[in-house]
Order: C-alpha cells, then sequence, then structure tokens
C-alpha cells in the first residue's frame, strides 16, 4: 500500500493559515517546542513536490546565521520532512558544501551561512523557489535578509509566481530587539504574513509528558522566563537580571543524589579586575551544584599576581577540589575560560600541558539566557560555606544598566559581574550536557 503525507495528522490546525498562505512573505515567530520550524520544513517539500512530479527542476535554499549550526539543525530538519513525505529515497545528500540533491531531476535544497554571504551571494542557483530564514532572530539586522533575498528574487523559477521567503525565530526577551520591531512594523504591510505560535496550540500531541514537565516547572520557577521562552512573548528585561529565588542553597549534597562529573569555569582579569574560578558539579539527577568558588581581586593591592601566580594557584584549587569526599572521584570533563584571557590560559598550558576551552562571547542577553534557562529549571544549587558567598552576592546585585534596555543590545552594569561571566561561560560551553534549550 502506497503511503501517502497526511497534512492533517503533521500539522496542526493552527498553522493552516501558513500552509494556504499565497504570500511571498512568512513570518513565523513564537515560543520554543511550537513545531513552526517544522511546518516550514514540511510545506518547503510540499512546494518541491509539483515540480518534481512534472520532471521539472526547482530549488530551495535554507539560510542559517552561522554556518556551523547547519548540520545539526535545518539539515537534519529537511532530511526528517522528506521522510515524512515518504520520498527521501529519491534524494542524495551531501555535507561539503551541505545540499540534498534529487537525483531525478536534479532539484536541490541548497544550505548556507549567512557568515559566509560572498559565496552566497556569488552561487547563481537558479530556478529558485523558495528561501527559509531559521533562528532569524541571530541575524544582526534586516538588512542582511535584504542583500540576499534581490539576489534570490532574480533567479526565480520561471513557473513560479513569485520566490515565496520564509522567517522563523523565537522573540528575543527584550521588546526593543530589531527583529521584534521589524516584524511589528510588517504586521501591517499586505505582502507578509505574521503567525504567532506556541506549545499551546498543538492540538495532535507532539509536546510530550516529558516536555509538559519541563515547561511547568519554569513556569513555576520563573514565570516570566516561561512566558519568553514558551509563549514567545518580548516580556522586558525589568532590572534585576536574575530571580535569585532560583539559586538553592545546600549544606551538603543530598544523600539520594551523588556528583558523576565536574566542571570548572574560569573570568579572568588579573591585572585590574578580579579572576574567580567556579568549580561545578554535575548530578546523577542532572542538577548542578556549585561547590566551591576561587575568587582573587587585585584591588587595592600594590603587588598584582602575574598570570604565573595565577596558574600555580588555580592548578592547586582544582587539585583541592577535584580531590574532595562529595565529589566521588568524579572525572573532570571541561576546564571553560573566557576566549579573551590568552596570558593565563597559555601559562597554564605551559605549566601544566592541560588546555582550557576558550568561549567567545556572545551578545550579553544571549549569555544570560543561556544561565537563566538553567537557573529556571530549579537545577542549580550550590553549597553554603564561605567561599561561595561571593557567588551569591554577585549574582544578586547583577543589574541591567538602565541606559541600555530600550537599545536592541542591552548591557549590564559591568560591576562586580565576574561569577556572572564565569557562570555564563560554563553554561554556554556545556549547554549540550546540560540540557539546556537556548
Amino acid at each position: 500500500m502506497k503511503k501517502i503525507f497526511n497534512v492533517l495528522k503533521e500539522v496542526n490546525p493552527h498553522f493552516m493559515s501558513v500552509w494556504k498562505a499565497e504570500k511571498p512573505y512568512n513570518i513565523l515567530k513564537g515560543g520554543r517546542n511550537s513545531f513552526k520550524s517544522s511546518v516550514i520544513a514540511l510545506l518547503l517539500v510540499s512546494l518541491l513536490l509539483p515540480y518534481i512530479i512534472k520532471g521539472k527542476k526547482a530549488n530551495i535554499v535554507v539560510i542559517r546565521k552561522v554556518s556551523n549550526t547547519i548540520r545539526d539543525s535545518v539539515f537534519n530538519k529537511m532530511q526528517w520532512a522528506l521522510k515524512k513525505f515518504f520520498i527521501f529515497k529519491r534524494f542524495d545528500t551531501t555535507v561539503s558544501p551541505f545540499k540534498i540533491i534529487h537525483r531525478k531531476t536534479g532539484s536541490t535544497i541548497y544550505f548556507y551561512g549567512q557568515d559566509d554571504f560572498q559565496k552566497l551571494k556569488s552561487n547563481d542557483i537558479n530556478d529558485i523557489i523558495a528561501v527559509w530564514y531559521e533562528e532569524a532572530a541571530e541575524f544582526k539586522s534586516s538588512e542582511e535578509f535584504d542583500q540576499s533575498n534581490t539576489t534570490f528574487m532574480r533567479q526565480k523559477h520561471e513557473d513560479a509566481a513569485f520566490v515565496r521567503f520564509y522567517w522563523s525565530y523565537n522573540p528575543p526577551r527584550n521588546p526593543y530587539e530589531w527583529i521584534n520591531e521589524w516584524v511589528e512594523e510588517k504586521e501591517t504591510d499586505p505582502d507578509y504574513l505574521v503567525h504567532h505560535s506556541s506549545y499551546l496550540n498543538d492540538t495532535l500531541g507532539f509536546v510530550t509528558d516529558q516536555m509538559l514537565k519541563m515547561i511547568n516547572r519554569i513556569k513555576e520557577n520563573d514565570y516570566d522566563y516561561y512566558r519568553y521562552l514558551y509563549l514567545g512573548e518580548p516580556v522586558g528585561l525589568g532590572d534585576n537580571v536574575y530571580n535569585i529565588h532560583n539559586l538553592n542553597p545546600l549544606d551538603e549534597v543530598p544523600s539520594d543524589d551523588y556528583i558523576v562529573a565536574l566542571f570548572y569555569a574560569l573570568d579572568g582579569g588579573h591585572i585590574n579586575s578580579a579572576t574567580t574560578c567556579l568549580c561545578l558539579g554535575l548530578t546523577q539527577k542532572g542538577n548542578v551544584i556549585l561547590l566551591d568558588t576561587y575568587y582573587y581581586s587585585p584591588a587595592g593591592k600594590v603587588d598584582k599576581l602575574a598570570p604565573t601566580q595565577l596558574s600555580r594557584i588555580l592548578y592547586k584549587f582544582i587539585d583541592r577540589t577535584s580531590k574532595m569526599p562529595v565529589c566521588n572521584n568524579s572525572p573532570i570533563v571541561n576546564l571553560t575560560i573566557d576566549g579573551a584571557e590568552g596570558a593565563l590560559r597559555n601559562q597554564y598550558y605551559y605549566d601544566y600541558e592541560i588546555r582550557w576551552n576558550p568561549v567567545a562571547k556572545l551578545k550579553k542577553a544571549v549569555m544570560i539566557d543561556y544561565a537563566t534557562n538553567l537557573f529556571s529549571q530549579g537545577r542549580f544549587f550550590f553549597i553554603n560555606n564561605e567561599n561561595n558567598k561571593i557567588f551569591v552576592e554577585e549574582h544578586k546585585k547583577y543589574r541591567w544598566d538602565p541606559k541600555t534596555v530600550k537599545k536592541d543590545n542591552p548591557e549590564v552594569i559591568k560591576e562586580d559581574d565576574h561569577t556572572c561571566d564565569a557562570f555564563q561561560y560554563f553554561c554556554i560551553d556545556n549547554a549540550k550536557e546540560l540540557e539546556l534549550m537556548v
């Protein structure tokens, strides 16, 4: 019996206005687990099929801001969509460059990173029927779309009325972020469909009980963060960056849980500002416990510690904390450091032939989002000891700079924020191990 794609079983009714839309520009925004990206992937296959059936070549372009994110996101998603239509076996795939090619007609789904715009601009693809910008909030401005859209329009398939453009994104928390303002402007443009969705619109049962449990945990711990993350609402930044009630104190590691992996995260500033190193344990239950904190401030000191001295101190700190009985001889999985801290990183490797993994700084709001995701899940704890007090105090005082909150790139007040930075590096560098959904 021939298998046939059933749109009523694969696409929630809430998205039927998108599925049936006859507009050149389509923006899908919303919260996590709303399945907007899945809908676009399926829709692109449905647009490609009529051309393939007629034996004609037609092409689709899929774009991410950064090319190294393609394989694990849109490349896999489009293969998934082809399998849903039971036609994946008719295609070949390549990864250098990323392409999915229909063997009989040569119809191709091309994947690009906007970070390689010259390559994107110079490629004459032709016969284009659709373009998809995934995670559109990662782009710097709408001008990045404009730069490539004109090129794609010129390469329209002769049988297509127009090239269809799709954008999908999760609205940033800051209502003044450029993409929030751009989409608000497009809501009144007759050529644009602007569609909002959340997990609440799922009536087909795609949201699993496990996903709902996670969502409800965040809803209970941090309602504003829940609204932003899962309802897709730009709730604003407020004053304090974190909900301090999501930092849970412990006198000791609970008897019904235990450490299975150790992580260290370092923010360096040995000359003019503080250097801190966090010792963090991941437990069998998936919780994160701050076990100990090293903190050195050169403020008011005539003789400041040099990288050679700090290297020895940090080595002793790691050696001591990793051997604490509570750590159960757990392996050190990762050493994370501020990517701008080259002197101390190089010195440590020179001394011990051990490499720290440098983390490149992102937009501050994005970095904070990683930490907030962990905090709001109720999975962060700290041992209530003297060394960890500085971590709690700095996170209590951590605030947005009121001069920047109405800009599309808000900043924090850069005072006493070293443990905050170190913790953000830890969350970013270990997001997969921590199962963070950012």
